[in-house]
This record gives C-alpha cells, structure tokens and sequence, in this order.
C-alpha cells in the first residue's frame, strides 16, 4: 500500500513554500521595527497549561486539541495556539524582572484536530506577537497597527479592523447574569454545544459560530465601566492617528476565555463575505491566573496557510536558480564544478544536473530548471578558455565570455 499524509496534514511545495517564506520575511521585518524579538517557544506542553490559560470551555480544549500522556505518565499536549507557551515562558524565565520591554513574537507551527476546510489545516502554522506587562491603550494601538501593517507588506490589500471590548472583570460581572438569563429564556433556539456550556461560560455562545450571527443582533450588550469606556476611546481615537481604519463591532467576541478589554478582527475584502483574516485582543488577568506576577498584555496571532492562500493569485517570489551550468567531458565537469562555486561565491544562484549526460539532455534540464541563462562548457569552450552564455527566459544571442569574466558579467546582465 502506497503511503500518504494524513487528512488534514499537507506538503507545501514551491512555489508555495516560497509565499510563505515571504510572510515570515515580512513578518521579521516589521517586528524589527516595533520592537518586537523572536521567542521559541516548545512544540509539546503541559495539557495543564492550556486547559488553564485558553479555557476548558473552549472548542479547542474541548474537542480540537491533540493531548495524550507520554511515556513518563505526564498528560501532554502539542500546542494549539501560541500565547499560553509565551505566558509560561513569561513567567518561568522570569522575564519580568528583566527590566525590558517584554514585546515578543513566534512562529510555528500548531496543531488542532479540526475538520479540515478551505485555508484551514490540522497542522498549520501561526505568526503571533504578545506585548506582556503594558497595561495603556498605547500598546492596543500599537499591536493592531503593527498587525495591519504587516499584512500589506506580506501584499494584502483593503485591510480594515472590527472592534470591541469586553470590559474588566466588574464589567462583565453582572453582564453575565443578565447575558445567562437572556440565553436560559432562548435556549429552545440554541445549538446544542451552546445549552450544554451556558451555565459555565455564556459568553461562549456570542462567539459561535451557528448562534453567534442571530445572538448579536438580540442578545444584551455590555455596559462598559467608565475606565474601560476611556480605554476603548483611546484606542479608537490612536488608530485613527496611525491611519487605521476600523469600526466597532458590538457583536465580537473573540472565542478564547482569557480575553478582556480591547478584543479585535483584521478584515480583507479580498474574502467575501468572510472576511475576517485574523484576530486577538487584550489578555490582563491572564500571567496572574497562571500564577506570575500581574502583568496585563496583549497579543494577536496570524494563520499563515490562510494568508498565503489569500495571495495565491498574486505572483510568487522569483527564487528560479539564475544560471543553469552545463559540461562535456570529465576535463569540462572540474572546471564546470570550479564555475559553480565561483557563481556562489559571487552570490548569483547557480545549479546543474549530471555532467555525465549528454549536452542535450543537459540543456533539457537547463530550460526546465526556470533558470536565467545556461552557461555551457563544451570542448570548444574549454580548448579557448571561455563559457557559452545563453540567454533562456528572453531572446537573445549566445555570446562568449572569458571564465573568469563569467560571474562579474551574470551580475551585469541580471542587474544585481
């Protein structure tokens, strides 16, 4: 029996390994600009650790998350998301003793036993960037910025923000009395995950994805208590300084328990009607909870297949090899082998196949390697000291160049 991937696991071949090599560049380059530094954190943790932090009533610890227990008797699980290993991280290292700014990103890969659908995968990789220990609305602003700004240098287009806060703990108090009264009085009507986690967590049911659309338009709102009013101002009035755009959604909810205050969705209309690229918010209770120091934080994470699916119709980076070399003779393969490492040398990519082929069967690879130009080592070439340069992708003449003339005159014809 032949083997294969598993459902939901997938290669990512060029060129789109290239679109997301791309993402990640853009990615590097932005956090550089705000501050940002890598944090690696492990593929494996605790179970604990993310039953505490996202949330038991959550869909992913409730039904998406791959845990099992190890060969030590430890209950384990590979991570789902990003932020819980950043908080542990946080807090086991100490880092707020550090005395600098605790502003970091990751990307990985994550896993979630999902049903497998258009952008979204089981194994899948993330970009996230958390900003721990800044409680102003400065640091909202600042992060949904960053995260919209690094979405047009990745090459999206037409990117909005939706908006909402979910207030402090006193906000949400008597929310949640009122909310769950409204949802025991419409229960007939919800689904059934919904009726089963009302009495635990109501929130949840605002965020769903069969109830959520009805229950925003008929569901109570949250009353903001006057600070977090103030907050959610602020925040507004910043992006609208950092050019911004972005509405205020009453009706989202973002699905992870740990969020409080600012919470948040980059929109593209390059999506339809679902639109929404990727979300976050602010997490403040969240280091206390998982027993560090009180540390409020905020913090949003990107998929990176969605993305790259987004920009399929865009061109893919050009990582075609420059120049494809070509030998007869074993005299000819050396003196080949010697140009190729001179091209590298030189930082022009260069590539070849079997020397020991004939020149056809040498060209035939040559013309379908994507390269720039063929340079060609035949008896003549060798008995005169040259290379043949021959133009591939464009019209052209062939012309001779001295060897060692050869990677000074590639960089001027390929303009690098």
């Amino acid at each position: 029996m032949a083997l294969h991937s598993l459902r939901g696991f997938r290669d990512i071949l060029p060129p789109d390994s290239a679109r997301f090599a791309a993402i990640e560049a853009a990615a590097r380059e932005v956090f550089a600009l705000y501050g940002y530094q890598e944090l690696r954190i492990p593929t494996i943790e605790l179970k604990e650790l993310f039953v505490k932090s996202t949330g038991e009533t959550t869909d992913i610890v409730e039904k998406e998350m791959y845990a099992f227990t190890d060969g030590g008797g430890r209950e384990v699980a590979v991570r789902p998301e990003g932020t819980p290993g950043v908080v542990r991280a946080y807090i086991e290292q100490n880092i707020n003793q550090s005395g600098r700014n605790a502003k970091f990103f990751y990307i990985g890969n994550m896993f979630r036993a999902e049903r497998p659908q258009a952008g979204r995968f089981r194994e899948f990789e993330q970009i996230g960037a958390e900003h721990i220990g800044n409680a102003s609305p400065l640091a909202d602003a600042e992060s949904i910025t960053m995260l919209v700004r690094l979405l047009e240098r990745a090459g999206l287009t037409d990117c909005s923000v939706d908006l909402n806060s979910l207030g402090c703990g006193e906000c949400r108090k008597n929310y949640r009395q009122t909310l769950l009264a409204y949802l025991r009085g419409c229960s007939e009507r919800l689904c059934e995950p919904c009726r089963g986690r009302i009495e635990r967590n109501p929130l949840r049911a605002l965020d769903c994805k069969i109830d959520g659309p009805w229950l925003a338009g008929s569901a109570p709102k949250l009353t903001l208590c006057p600070d977090c009013a103030e907050h959610f101002a602020r925040v507004q009035e910043l992006l609208k300084i950092s050019g911004v755009p972005h509405n205020v959604n009453p009706g989202l909810v973002r699905g992870l328990d740990y969020y409080t205050r600012t919470v948040f969705e980059v929109r593209s209309s390059a999506l339809g009607s679902q639109d929404a690229v990727c979300g976050g918010g602010r997490y403040d209770d969240l280091v206390k909870s998982m027993g560090g120091p009180a540390a409020p934080a905020i913090g949003w994470a990107l998929g990176v297949d969605r993305l790259a699916m987004l920009l399929k119709d865009k061109p893919a980076p050009d990582c075609s090899t420059r120049a494809f070399v070509v030998a007869a003779g074993k005299e000819a393969a050396s003196k080949a082998y010697a140009l190729l490492s001179a091209l590298r040398a030189a930082g022009i990519s260069a590539d070849f196949s079997n020397f020991d082929l004939s020149l056809r069967s040498q060209m035939r690879s040559a013309d379908k390697s994507g390269a720039f130009y063929a340079l060609i080592l035949g008896e003549d070439e060798m008995r005169d000291g040259t290379v043949a340069v021959k133009p591939l992708k464009e019209a052209g003449e062939q012309t001779l160049v001295p060897f060692d003339s050869v990677p000074s005159t590639l960089k001027q014809l390929l303009k690098v």
